[in-house]
C-alpha cells in the first residue's frame, strides 16, 4: 500500500523546491517568478523511513474556470482528491495572505488530513509569519527551509502524527523472507519494464492533448494558448497489457527564438527527456508539416540514438490526405536519410483516430531498436555485399574488409574490421549501413557503424636470430 502526498499552496511558496528536496533530484523547474509549475508532477519520494508518491502542483490561484489559471487550479484540486494527505505550504517571510486564507478553506473542504508547513523559515524575519500561521486553523506550522533542507525531521514527525494509526500501513515492516521466496519461485511475477516514450514537437502541436486522449483523462493541461507545458511530466499507462511511461515535454522552438530564461529551462528539460527516452514521438501539425524545426528535432533524436516515430496530428483537417502523405514520404527519404523508413503515422489527438496505429508503430520500432543480428548471418551477408561492390582502392592499395559484428543494441551498433579503417570512404560506410537497414529490416532506427583495424597476430614479434 503506497502513500500519496500532495504539495499545495499559492504560487511561489517553494513547493517545487521542497519537491526536488524530497525526491532527491532536481526534476521540477524552479525559478524566482511565481507560477512556474502548471501541470501536476508525480515522483517517488522519501522522508525519513517513509516512502511515498509526492505530487507537485500548480500554485492555487483565484481565477475563472475557463482561464489558464482556472484550469491549473482544477489540476491542483484533483491532486488534493487523489492524495492521502496534503502538505499546505505558506511563506513564513511574507506571512499569511488573503489567498492563503481562501485556499485554506478550500483544502479544509476536501476532508483529507493536512500538514501546515511554513517555508523559508530561516532567520528572524520568519518569526511573525510562523505565529500568523495559527490563524489558518491547522495548528502549529512546521518551520522548514526547502532550499537548505532544514526542518525535515520535524516535517516527518508531523506527517506521521497527522496520519495517526494509518501511519503503520506506510512505515517499513520487518523482513521475514517469505515474500522473497514467493517472488523467486517460477518467475511468474516478473513484470515488463515500461517503454519510455517522450512526446516532443513544436509549441501547440497537440502533445498534451495526445497523451490525455491516450490515457482517457484530462491529466495534462491543454488549451489554445501556446507553450502551456513547461516541465516534462511522466505518466504511467498500460496499453494492451504493455506498460508505457509517456513523457510530455515543453514545445521546442528554434534556438534563436528562445531568449527567456524559463523557456530555456523548459527546452533543457525536454532535451533531457529525449536523452532518457527509448522511443521519441515527434508530433507534427499536419496542416503545416515539416517545418525546418521539425526536421532539426528529428535529426537531434537520431543523433541521440533514440528510436523515432513521426505523428502527423490534425490529420482530420487535411484536404488531400493521400497526396500529402506521398509528398511527405518523398521529403523524408531525402531529408532524414539517417533514419530512412521512419514510421509516419496520421492521427487526430482531438478525436482519437490513428492512436492505436501510432502505438503499434511505437512497439514495432522499439523491437527494431532492440534487434540483434547473429555474427554468422552478418558475415555471410557481408561476403555478398562485397562481391556486388568491393571497397575502393586508396592510394593504389585496395582496402580489405575482414568481418562485421554487432557490438550492442539500442541503437543497433556494428563493428567493421578492415585494413586501414581511417581510409575507408564515408560513401562506402553508407553503402554498408543502407544494406544493413534494408536486408535485416532495421528501417527507421539510427544505425552506428564503427571501423577498426584487423589486428595482425604477428605484429610486434621480432625475428629469432
Amino acid at each position: 500500500m503506497s502513500l500519496t502526498v500532495a504539495l499545495v499552496g499559492r504560487p511561489n511558496v517553494g513547493k517545487s523546491t521542497l519537491f526536488n528536496r524530497l525526491v532527491g533530484q532536481k526534476i521540477a523547474l524552479v525559478d524566482d517568478r511565481p507560477g512556474v509549475t502548471r501541470d501536476r508532477r508525480e515522483a517517488p519520494a522519501k522522508l525519513g523511513d517513509l516512502d511515498f508518491i509526492l505530487i507537485d502542483t500548480a500554485g492555487l490561484e483565484d481565477a475563472a474556470d475557463e482561464t489558464l489559471q482556472g484550469r491549473m487550479r482544477a489540476q491542483t484540486e484533483r491532486a488534493i482528491i487523489d492524495a492521502d494527505i496534503s502538505v499546505f505550504m505558506v511563506d513564513a517571510r511574507v506571512g499569511i495572505t488573503p489567498d492563503d486564507e481562501h485556499f485554506a478553506r478550500l483544502i479544509r473542504q476536501g476532508g483529507k488530513p493536512v500538514v501546515l508547513v511554513a517555508n523559508k523559515a530561516e532567520g528572524r524575519a520568519a518569526e511573525s509569519g510562523l505565529l500568523e500561521a495559527y490563524s489558518l486553523g491547522f495548528g502549529e506550522a512546521v518551520a522548514v527551509s526547502a532550499e537548505h533542507g532544514v526542518g525535515l525531521p520535524d516535517l516527518y514527525e508531523a506527517v506521521v502524527a497527522t496520519l495517526g494509526e494509518k501511519a503503520a500501513l506506510y512505515l517499513p515492516k520487518e523482513e521475514t523472507g517469505e515474500d522473497e521466496a514467493a517472488e523467486g519461485s517460477g518467475g511468474e511475477t516478473r513484470t515488463l519494464k515500461p517503454i519510455r516514450v517522450a512526446i516532443v514537437g513544436q509549441p501547440n502541436a497537440g502533445k498534451s492533448t495526445l497523451i490525455n486522449r491516450m490515457i482517457g483523462e484530462e491529466r495534462l493541461l491543454t488549451g489554445p494558448e501556446a507553450g502551456i507545458t513547461r516541465d516534462s511530466i511522466a505518466v504511467d499507462w498500460t496499453w494492451r497489457g504493455r506498460p508505457f511511461r509517456l513523457i510530455d515535454t515543453a514545445g521546442m522552438r528554434r534556438k534563436a527564438k528562445v531568449i527567456d530564461k524559463l523557456e530555456k529551462l523548459s527546452v533543457g528539460d525536454a532535451l533531457r527527456a529525449i536523452r532518457f527516452a527509448e522511443v521519441v514521438i515527434i508530433v507534427i501539425d499536419a496542416t503545416m508539416p515539416f517545418e525546418k524545426q521539425d526536421l532539426q528535432i528529428a535529426d537531434l533524436v537520431a543523433r541521440e540514438g533514440r528510436a523515432l516515430v513521426l505523428a502527423l496530428n490534425k490529420w482530420d483537417e487535411v484536404r488531400d490526405p493521400d497526396g500529402l502523405r506521398r509528398e511527405l514520404q518523398a521529403d523524408l527519404s531525402e531529408t532524414l536519410v539517417q533514419v530512412r523508413g521512419v514510421p509516419l503515422i496520421p492521427i487526430s489527438a482531438l478525436t482519437g483516430s490513428g492512436i492505436d496505429q501510432l502505438l503499434e508503430g511505437v512497439s514495432r520500432i522499439y523491437e527494431t531498436w532492440n534487434r540483434r543480428v547473429a555474427t554468422a548471418a552478418l558475415n555471410r551477408w557481408l561476403d555478398h555485399l562485397i562481391a556486388r561492390h568491393p571497397p575502393p582502392a586508396v592510394a593504389g592499395r585496395r582496402l580489405k574488409i575482414k568481418y562485421l559484428t554487432q557490438s550492442k543494441t539500442r541503437p543497433p551498433t556494428f563493428f567493421l574490421a578492415c585494413s586501414r579503417p581511417e581510409a575507408l570512404p564515408e560513401a562506402y560506410k553508407r553503402y554498408v549501413v543502407n544494406g544493413l537497414r534494408e536486408d535485416f529490416d532495421l528501417k527507421g532506427v539510427p544505425i552506428r557503424l564503427m571501423t577498426r583495424g584487423a589486428k595482425n597476430p604477428y605484429e610486434g614479434r621480432g625475428r629469432k636470430g
